[in-house]
């Protein structure tokens, strides 16, 4: 396969829970055809692994700097990996 697969984990921290950033990521992750999963942490945080082409990944990665309208955006720690082919989805989990 010609396209440059990967994996990325982001864990975003700031007003991220109760702003409807998991339905926001759940979106733009599937209209870059991306595959994975969404979560909030019991830290307040939000938790992103996906896989993907690394530009569609990297995509997601800047939209995660800014996030929904409501969200105030302090950090994302981005950790880039080898793509696993471990999802056939994106989904929100709990």
């Amino acid at each position: 396969m010609s396209e440059d697969l990967a994996r990325v984990n982001v864990v975003v921290t700031g007003r991220v829970q109760g702003v409807f950033f998991r339905a926001s990521a759940l979106e733009k992750a599937q209209s870059l055809n991306l595959k994975g999963w969404v979560r909030n942490l019991a830290d307040g945080s939000v938790e992103i692994l996906a896989e993907g082409s690394r530009y569609a990944l990297e995509d997601l990665c800047e939209w995660c700097k800014v996030g929904p309208p409501d969200a105030v955006v302090e950090d994302c720690i981005i950790r880039f990996g080898k793509h696993q082919d471990e999802f056939r989805t994106f989904l929100v989990i709990e």
